[in-house]
C-alpha cells in the first residue's frame, strides 16, 4: 500500500472482477449493436481500458475532458476542455466515468451530448459517491458505491498523482494538505 494511502478501499481483484461484471452486462443489454464509448478525461482512462476490452460488441471510443476540481474541491462551474472528435447523432452512447461525486459535471454533460441527438445515452461509473449528490442524475450501470471519502488510484488522481495504482486507495488527510504535484 502506498505511504500516502490509510486504507485501500477496492482491490486490484476487486476491481478486475467488477469491471468484468459491468463489460459482460453492457454486452447483454446492447447486444447486436455498436456502442460508443464516450471517456471523461483523465480519470476514465484505466477504467475504460479495462471496460472495452471486457465488451463482446464492436464499440467505437471518443473521449471528452470537463474540468470542475481544484485540488480535492469542486469548484461547482464546469468547463470542457477537449471535445468528442466524432459525430454521435444517432449512436448509442455510454459515457464512462471514473466516479460520479456531486453529480453536477455528469449533469452538465448529459444536457450537452442530448443535444447532439444520439440514439441512446446512459452512464457507466466506476464508483458512486451519491452521499455527495447535489444533481440527480440517471446512472445505469456502476461498478462501486462508496462512501463519502476521498479516494485515488486506478485512474483517480489528487493534483494529478496517484492515478497508476492498481486499486482503490482513501488518501490520508496529511496528503491532502501537504502534497501539491509530483516532483
Amino acid at each position: 500500500m502506498h505511504k500516502d494511502l490509510q486504507e485501500i478501499l477496492i482491490s486490484a481483484a476487486e476491481l478486475d472482477a467488477g469491471v468484468k461484471k459491468l463489460g459482460e452486462r453492457i454486452s447483454r443489454d446492447y447486444a447486436g449493436r455498436c456502442v460508443t464509448l464516450v471517456g471523461v478525461l483523465k480519470g476514465c482512462v484505466l477504467f475504460m481500458s479495462d471496460l472495452a476490452k471486457s465488451i463482446s460488441l464492436d464499440t467505437r471510443l471518443d473521449f471528452m475532458m470537463l474540468s470542475s476540481y481544484s485540488g480535492a474541491h469542486s469548484t461547482g462551474v464546469v468547463r470542457i476542455l477537449l471535445d468528442l472528435k466524432e459525430s454521435i447523432e444517432d449512436y448509442d452512447v455510454l459515457i464512462v466515468e471514473d466516479i460520479v461525486d456531486s453529480g453536477l459535471t455528469m449533469e452538465y454533460m448529459l444536457q450537452n451530448l442530448k443535444t447532439r441527438r444520439p440514439r441512446s445515452l446512459e452512464v457507466c461509473t466506476l464508483l458512486d459517491k451519491p452521499s455527495r449528490r447535489k444533481a440527480q442524475v440517471p446512472i445505469k450501470y456502476s461498478a462501486f458505491t462508496i462512501p463519502d471519502k476521498f479516494v485515488v488510484g486506478y485512474g483517480l488522481d489528487y493534483n494529478g498523482i496517484y492515478r497508476n495504482l492498481p486499486y482503490i486507495g482513501v488518501l490520508k488527510e496529511s496528503a491532502i494538505e501537504g502534497k501539491t504535484s509530483c516532483r
